[in-house]
This record gives structure tokens, C-alpha cells and sequence, in this order.
């Protein structure tokens, strides 16, 4: 196993880095010097934090990053100096494609050390998401190499678990740490990682049906050492969390909500906000947003109330959406159903929606019943998007062909297809796997109005649904900023999102620990979709019949996940340019 070094010695290896590279480098080339930059901190932000590519051929790292307070700090500090370097680099003198890398570059790394100095590692996890949670790989890998990694892995997650451990207990000690009333259930999603039995095991299953080009022999030694592991290892490891989450967590975890109400709080909240909205935008600014949306969103509903027929205000006719039996499903199947038939419904409009197609395909899965209850309605991502089948009485099927845009296609997991596969030259890795929540959820989004401008809503009720999800989110601009900067109470939030979506009292309740519990996140998708229609506006204003929403789209998706500053310039140069097709020799 070659994982073992600490990462405080492996940053002391690393840090001749920033000389190395101004050596290196021209000094007459701007571009130069920020691609060696940005090229040896990927090179060893993959090492340090264990990423790992996804791709056939790579498989998994044999290690989990060190997660220790040392190792944090020192990653914090050399992050630190990359910025400094990166300061020296004249932003006038490089090319257009590079100054959009620098951006990017720049905004993660400013991100990072904000992290940092707020010591973020010392809350690890969320109502929503978990860093106990998806680590068991759900597909066979291809090769004994990749299975070997594998299982050195899995033995170092005691270890990994450990590290987590000691930073939650810091977190506590300085109130810095998850609501407790948005945890209620969530150690369901410990307990389902240890079933005694290796095989009954939810690490058992990449075991379970080894590839056929692996001799019998070692199939054989594989899965004896899988069983060991998951036995001795990882069984005892969620054990022990599960025993701290209980006995120590939950019953020190801090009783206020507000972000704003932890160390220097309001500063954090602030750094949240830039992280996931990549704007300088105030909770004041965002709160008056979010209520002008609200207000809009709703003059649109009741006029879909009244195309619907119904007769009663918008309060009852909410109430009629989520208690009749017609709008709900009565088998995981059926909802899965609506989800893949909108997703085939949508295949069949993209020539005229997207020009450049990729070829990567996804699936579309049920979302695992480990943390189905306390998950949201779906997700998305470049392999698969998820759809909630837990308690369908809280998943209404007029909300599913809105979702099916947003997290399948053509959404995220289209979206991510795009990114690896566009025909961009000379795409830095550290490009393809950079996220910004504000592009791509506002990307998500977006889509989901697009299937009104397409026709992919077939009824009232479904364009209603659509309505539903979309004033969802300018709710989240007023709730997220109500909680952690104005001070609202867990039932105030509740009842400002019962009282203007369809969503069900289990998805709002699930919804609102979620914002309580990740500040600043939720903002991210009603910001970016508002920049996207900006520019789309702009576009059809100054093109006229010249628009193409191919073109349109096709530069959207080409640059990439950026800061919405930098998309908003690139597509007002798109506009002013004439509104080309980014990609006339791929399509």
C-alpha cells in the first residue's frame, strides 16, 4: 500500500512547488506560468486529497486524504502561497481562453483558504450529506489492480474515520457545529453499514459479481480479503462513529440555527455566500431577491390554477395537489416510470435544443435506501441521476418531469457529459473537474423553465409542478438568508414553504434542515438560473431571428463550470459577436 505519508511531510515535499514553477516557466509568458501553476497544484491537490478520476482506467486510490487539523493547516498554507503566485501573474497578458482558467483557479482557491480560516473541517458533514455515505462502490471495477486499490482503501477508512472524529469533537468544543435539530434520523445511514454478515453488507456488492477476465483464483482471494475487511474493519469502524454520533454528537450539538450565531459567524456566512453563489451579493441583497421572485412565481401560479379549471384559491388548490390519490404513485416503479419517459420525451427535442451531443450515456436510479429518508426528492450526476422512491405519498408525479430536466437531461447529467467531452482545446483537467454550485444548479434549474419554452409539460398540473419547483427555490433565497442572518426560527422557515410550493410537508421539512444545516448552498440555483435568463434575454433582444438556442446553449455548457461573473462576460462577448455556433465542425 503505497498511502502512508502524513500530509504535513507531503506538503514539505511539495513545497519548493510555487519556485519550481517560476523557474520553470518563461518569464515572458504569461499563459505559461499560469499553466504550470495551475497544472502542479492539481498534480498534487489529486495526490493530497486522493482524488480520483472516475475513469476506467485509474479505478480508486488505494487511501483515503488525511484529514487531521495539521494536515488541513498545512494545505490551507500552501493554497495560501499559490494564491500569492498567482497574484504576480499579469491578468492583461493573457490569452482569452487563459484569463477564463485564472478565474476559475483563482475563485477555488480563494474558497479554499476561506475554509480554512474558518476551519470548516471541523464540521464534516450535513442533514443532507454525510462523509460516512457513498463510499461503497455500487458497480463490479473491470480489473484486479483497480479491486486491489480497492480493498486498501477500505483498510485505511478506520484510519480516515478516526481523523474525522477528532475534528468533530474540536468542533463542538467551540460551538462550531450541525443544529442538532436538523439530525433526527440521519444515524439510520451509520447503522446500515454494519450488517455482521460481509455479504449482506452494502460494501459486499462490487464483491459480489467479479469480472470474468479475473482468474477464478483470485477472484476467489479477493473476495475472501473483501470479507475480512468488511469484517474486521469496516463493520467496527461505523460502529464506532455510530457510538460517538449518538452518545457524543447529537447531545452536544449546538441548539441555535443561524450561521451567523457560530464563531465569527457572520464573516462565515458571508464566505458561504461567495463560495456557492460566486457573487460579493449581501443577505440583505439576496433576502430582497428571493421575495420579489416569491411574488412573481405566484402571479404565474394562479394563472395555471385558473387554466386548470379549479375553481377554489391557490391555498386550496394546493391543498387538492397533495391530497389526491391521481397525482401520486403507488409502486417505486410507476414513479421511476414518469421519470424515464420525460427523460425519452426529452431525448427526442434535444437536436433543437443542444447542438453539440455527447456520447456518454447515464441511468437513472432510485436514490439508496440507506439515506432515502432524509434525502432530497433527486440528484444528478455524470454516471446516474437519482429519484427519491421513499414514501410516495410525499413525491407527487406532476413535480417529476421538472425534476427528471433538472437532474438527468437535460440537466447535470447531461451537463456533465458535455464538459468532458466538448470539443474545447487544451481544457485543463483541473477544468473539467472544477463545480461551482451557481453555474451548474443554475444550469438545473434553468432547464426546468426550458421545458415549458419545449413542451415538455403536458398539463396544467405538471406545468404547476414546474411553477412549484421553481418559486421552491426563490423560497430558499428568503429562507436561508431568513435563518442565518435575520434569525428565523426551524417552524417559520417550514411554514414559509408550505405556505407557497406544492411540496410535501415530508419534502419541506426535509428541505428546511438541509438549509439550516449547509448555509449558503440553497442560495446557489435561483442566483445562477437569474443570470442564465439575463443573458438568454439580452441574447434574443440583440440577435432578433439570428437567436439559436443550439448556439446559445452549446456556449453556455462549452466554458465549462465558471464564477457567473465570468459567464455573464463570455456570453455578452458570445452575443456581441453574433451569436455563432461555438462548434460549426461538431455538428
Amino acid at each position: 500500500m503505497s498511502y502512508g505519508r502524513p500530509g504535513v511531510l507531503f506538503l514539505a515535499l511539495a513545497a519548493p512547488l510555487v519556485a519550481q514553477v517560476q523557474a520553470q516557466a518563461p518569464a515572458n509568458s504569461a499563459d505559461q506560468q499560469l499553466r504550470a501553476l495551475y497544472e502542479a497544484e492539481w498534480a498534487w491537490r489529486g495526490t493530497e486529497l486522493g482524488h480520483w478520476r472516475g475513469d476506467d482506467e485509474t479505478g480508486p486510490l488505494d487511501h483515503f486524504p488525511r484529514v487531521d487539523a495539521a494536515s488541513q493547516q498545512a494545505r490551507v498554507a500552501h493554497w495560501a502561497d499559490i494564491l500569492k503566485t498567482l497574484d504576480r501573474i499579469p491578468v492583461d497578458r493573457l490569452s482569452p481562453e487563459e484569463r477564463i482558467n485564472a478565474a476559475v483557479f483563482r475563485t477555488s482557491l480563494e474558497a479554499f483558504v476561506a475554509n480554512g480560516r474558518f476551519r470548516t473541517w471541523e464540521m464534516p458533514f450535513n442533514a443532507d450529506s454525510q462523509f460516512w455515505s457513498g463510499i461503497a462502490a455500487r458497480t463490479p471495477y473491470r480489473t484486479e489492480a483497480q479491486y486491489r486499490r480497492y480493498l486498501a482503501r477500505l483498510s485505511d477508512l478506520p484510519r480516515y474515520f478516526d481523523e474525522q472524529i477528532v475534528n468533530m469533537r474540536a468542533g463542538l468544543k467551540r460551538g462550531f457545529s450541525v443544529p442538532g435539530v436538523t439530525l433526527a434520523g440521519r444515524d439510520k445511514s451509520i447503522e446500515a453499514h454494519m450488517v455482521a454478515d460481509p455479504e449482506g453488507n452494502p460494501f459486499w456488492g462490487a464483491f459480489a459479481d467479479l469480472p470474468a477476465a479475473i482468474p477464478a483464483s483470485e477472484k476467489a482471494a479477493i473476495q475472501a480479503e473483501a470479507r475480512q475487511i468488511i469484517a474486521q474493519k469496516i463493520v467496527p469502524a461505523y460502529a464506532k462513529l455510530l457510538e460517538f454520533y449518538r452518545n457524543e454528537y447529537l447531545p452536544q450539538a449546538r441548539k441555535t440555527l443561524a450561521a451567523e450565531a457560530m464563531p465569527d459567524g457572520k464573516a462565515f456566512y458571508q464566505a458561504q455566500i461567495r463560495e456557492y453563489t460566486t457573487t460579493d451579493l449581501t443577505p440583505e441583497q439576496i433576502h430582497r431577491i428571493g421575495l420579489e421572485e416569491v411574488a412573481r412565481i405566484t402571479a404565474d401560479m394562479e394563472k395555471t390554477r385558473e387554466a386548470a379549471g379549479f375553481k377554489g384559491d391557490l391555498k386550496a388548490f394546493i391543498h387538492f395537489l397533495r391530497t389526491d390519490p391521481q397525482f401520486y404513485a403507488r409502486t417505486p416503479d410507476e414513479l421511476m416510470g414518469v421519470s424515464a419517459y420525460t427523460a425519452k420525451r426529452m431525448d427526442g427535442l434535444l437536436r433543437t435544443t443542444i447542438g453539440f451531443l455527447p456520447r456518454y450515456r447515464f441511468t437513472i436510479r432510485p436514490v439508496p435506501d440507506a439515506i432515502a429518508p432524509f434525502f432530497t426528492a433527486g440528484r444528478g450526476g455524470r454516471e446516474a441521476c437519482l429519484m427519491n422512491t421513499y414514501d410516495l405519498p410525499s413525491r407527487p408525479l406532476y413535480q417529476i418531469p421538472a425534476l427528471t430536466l433538472h437532474e438527468c437531461t437535460p440537466g447535470h447529467s447531461l451537463q456533465g457529459a458535455i464538459a468532458m467531452e466538448a470539443p474545447v482545446p487544451d481544457r485543463p483537467e483541473f477544468r473539467k473537474q472544477t463545480y461551482f454550485s451557481g453555474y451548474g444548479e443554475g444550469w438545473g434549474l434553468y432547464t426546468e423553465w426550458l421545458g415549458s419554452k419545449i413542451g415538455i409539460y403536458r398539463t396544467p398540473y405538471e406545468e404547476f409542478g414546474r411553477q412549484s419547483y421553481e418559486i421552491w427555490r426563490a423560497c430558499r433565497l428568503v429562507i436561508d438568508t431568513g435563518i442565518h442572518h435575520y434569525g428565523w426560527t426551524r417552524d417559520q422557515a417550514i411554514a414559509y414553504l408550505a405556505d407557497h410550493s406544492a411540496l410535501s410537508r415530508h419534502e419541506v421539512e426535509t428541505e428546511v434542515d438541509r438549509y439550516i444545516s449547509w448555509p449558503g448552498q440553497a442560495l446557489a440555483y435561483k442566483l445562477g438560473e437569474l443570470a442564465i435568463r439575463r443573458q438568454r434575454a439580452k441574447a434574443e433582444a440583440a440577435l432578433g431571428p439570428a437567436f439559436d438556442q443550439r448556439w446559445f446553449h452549446d456556449k453556455l455548457l462549452s466554458l465549462g463550470s465558471v464564477p457567473l461573473d465570468v459567464f455573464e462576460q463570455e456570453m455578452e462577448r458570445w452575443t456581441a459577436e453574433g451569436g455563432k455556433n461555438p462548434f460549426p465542425g461538431a455538428v
